[in-house]
């Protein structure tokens, strides 16, 4: 919701960034790598005892995430840089998964249900992209959701800094996500009769 709705306030910043990138030479592929560290550096803080660089890192990391793909229109789009970017930015929200369970072990099982709703929710959306490039449509279909990636990145910065409401959060994050999932269901069933 916050990706689809907001970008555009956060926009003129990340077109800056992704022409001085270009500008030195860099090309999409390696900030997605850039991104792609910087986010799993967010799991290590987060484990280090550094609840704040945590944060900062993980957030920068979506940042550069939005900037690797405005670089990519920019430029010439490779097929392989979106799997990796799709993969890498998967990678890194279980590995913030993986770094809150390693510090409290004692929320495995509401983690564990929380990874299940991304892996139900991004399967949906996946999966409706790949059937719609083959019914027709021109580009990969995008379905917008209440919980995107911002939401995400939110609510892992509340599991970060708030670790006495840490089931809280993650079983809204997990009802979000699994909600998001279904409504990208019913949306794909609309739009693929």
């Amino acid at each position: 919701m916050l990706d689809t709705h907001a970008r555009k306030y956060a926009e003129p910043f990340i077109e800056h960034s992704a022409d001085w990138f270009l500008r030195k030479g860099r090309t999409a592929d390696q900030i997605t790598v850039l991104a792609f560290l910087t986010g799993i550096g967010a799991a290590v803080w987060y484990i280090a005892g550094a609840p704040w660089a945590a944060v900062l890192f993980l957030w920068l990391s979506g940042f550069l995430d939005a900037v690797d793909g405005t670089m990519a229109r920019r430029t010439s789009t490779s097929p392989f840089g979106t799997v990796l970017d799709v993969t890498f930015d998967r990678i890194v929200e279980i590995g913030i998964i993986l770094a809150i369970a390693y510090v409290h072990p004692e929320v495995l099982w509401p983690l564990l249900l929380l990874s299940v709703s991304i892996i139900f929710s991004m399967t949906v959306f996946l999966t409706v992209g790949t059937v719609s490039e083959k019914q027709g449509m021109k580009s990969f279909y995008y379905q917008a959701g209440v919980a995107e990636r911002t939401e995400g990145f939110v609510l892992f910065s509340l599991m970060i800094l708030l670790p006495q409401w840490l089931l809280f959060i993650t079983l809204l994050y997990f009802a979000v996500e699994t909600f998001t999932g279904m409504q990208r269901l019913f949306e794909a069933k609309r739009i693929l009769r």
